[in-house]
Order: structure tokens, then sequence, then C-alpha cells
């Protein structure tokens, strides 16, 4: 396994479904009420650009649970928000801590500390990527359908970092994914052709019916990421018809479930009913950050 984890492309195939087979153990392990120590002596700095829940929260948590210790690290709190540069807090941080996460704006920042720090660094969010959400997502869909080859999965909203991670990790899991986007949201056609290269089945879709269509997963995420509340008025305006209700839930697969990375707006995105409903598998997914993320921290940092 790589040193780091800055694209869910830094893992084989092989090292995925070892990693989920991990993380579903550790699972079952946390259900029955054990705990085990891997990582006693550990340490992980957390540093966060972007607010956060669910990685704050999964990784701190995850940390303890597995003996060691987070440290939470608001940039504007170090010397990173007085004009420190990257290439010397990796290079302290390392001497400190066994790995670094970091939740940034732009992902050059976080490959800039991966290329001056001596220990792992782990993506915890980027402008391109969001790699931890999709090792939980993938995990998700393992449980809930057993593998998740040859599956659907249609993405129904912006082509933002989580989308993308989406589309690189068809490589990986052996879904396809289609995505619908308005023009102006599509995902990068780099990327998009990077992953269909490494043998990705990949499509855009011209609507979110077309994108659906018998499709076994539906997954959306908010239409306003963070950094782009200024475009609020012009985003809502661009995504009308995009949101995942009950109707466009009903195109789908009749076994098909809806994930959603969270936070939501629901009446936007996504309607409320389709967040309760039976077909929602949003609260699993937003539980497994913890899981496949204490997993990745063993693989990463765990006695070899």
């Amino acid at each position: 396994m790589n040193k780091d984890l800055l694209s869910i492309l830094d893992l084989s195939k092989e090292e995925l479904d070892s990693l989920l087979d991990l993380a579903s153990s550790l699972k079952a392990t946390r259900a029955s009420g054990a705990l085990t120590s891997h990582l006693p002596g550990k340490s992980l700095g957390m540093i966060f650009e972007k607010a956060s829940t669910r990685t704050r929260i999964s990784f701190e948590v995850g940390m303890y649970e597995l003996g060691g210790t987070a440290l939470f690290l608001n940039s504007q709190d170090m010397q990173l928000g007085r004009g420190e540069e990257i290439r010397d807090t990796a290079r302290i941080l390392s001497r400190y801590v066994s790995a670094i996460m970091i939740r940034a704006y732009k992902h050059s920042t976080i490959e800039e500390m991966a290329r001056f720090a001596t220990i792992p660094v782990i993506n915890g969010l980027s402008d391109r990527e969001h790699p931890c959400q999709l090792l939980a997502d993938i995990l998700t869909l393992r449980q809930h359908f057993g593998s998740t080859e040859d599956l659907t999965v249609a993405w129904v909203g912006d082509g933002n970092n989580v989308c993308n991670s989406l589309i690189l990790s068809a490589t990986l899991a052996g879904y396809a994914v289609r995505v619908a986007a308005p023009d102006g949201y599509l995902p990068p056609a780099e990327l998009v052709e990077e992953a269909t290269a490494r043998g990705g089945r990949v499509t855009l879709a011209a609507t979110p019916r077309e994108a659906v269509r018998d499709a076994d997963v539906i997954y959306t995420d908010t239409w306003i990421s963070m950094g782009s509340e200024h475009e609020r008025n012009k985003r809502v305006s661009s995504f009308a018809g995009y949101t995942v209700d009950q109707d466009l839930v009903d195109k789908a697969a009749p076994d098909a479930v809806v994930l959603h990375c969270l936070p939501a707006h629901r009446g936007e995105e996504i309607s409320d009913e389709v967040m309760e409903g039976e077909k929602s598998l949003i609260w699993d997914q937003a539980e497994n950050r913890l899981h496949a993320q204490k997993a990745l921290l063993v693989q990463l940092i765990g006695e070899k």
C-alpha cells in the first residue's frame, strides 16, 4: 500500500478489498462490545481548513477506539494561518505524530503536505477528491448487495469532489457509473478519460431520468459545496429538475438504494421522503466512515 491516501486510485483493487474486509471485521468487533488496541501510542494530526462533522468525529473516535490519540488542528490556530509554509509544517508534524489527515480547499495543498511529510498523509477532502468517503460508500454497498461488481451507480447533481472519486473508484469496485449534471457542473473530462482508460465504465447521461433508469444505486450530494455559498441562487436555478425525489427513485431498479454523503439540504438535492424512506442507506453510509477509516489507519500506521 502507498504511504499516503490522496486519491482513491492510491489503492489497488486487492488493497481496497483487503481494507474493506478489515473494516467489516472492525465493525463486527465493535458491535460485539469489544475493541482492540491496534494503534497504542500512535497519534493522528488532523488539519482542518474546512468545517467538518463526519470527518472529524469519525477519525477522532476511530483513533480513540484503536488505542491511539487524535489532535484537532484548526489551520487558523496554527502557524499555517500566519503564513508558515506547508512544507515546514509537514516536516515538523512528521517528527511529532504518526500520520496526518488534512481537509483542505486545494488538492495541491494536500499534495505538498505529502511530498514533504515522512509519515502517511490522508486526504480528508479536497477540491479534487474525497477518497475516505468512497471507502465508506463501497463498504456500504458491499454489505448491502454482497458485492459491488456489475452494479450501476447513478450520480445525480454536481460533478464535485465526491463524484470525481466515485468515477475513479469504478476502476476498482467493478460498478458502472452514470453521471447526470447540468452544463457547467460536469466532472472534469480528463478525469472521466482517466477512469475509462483504466477500464472503468463511466457515461454521462443527458438527464437524471436517463441516469437512474434501472440503476441499482442513486447517489447525490449538496448543490452548494463549501466555498460556493456565494453562488447559491445561481446553483439552485441551474439544478432545477435534479432533485432526487420519489418519482425519480421509482425510475431506478426495484431494489435500488439511495446514498448521500451529507450534509443534506432537504427539499433541494433530495426530498425528505426519500431521505427518510426505506431505500435510504444514508445513515449506514455515514456510520461506515468510522469503520472504513479505522481500517485505513490500521493499514497505514499499524505494526507491519
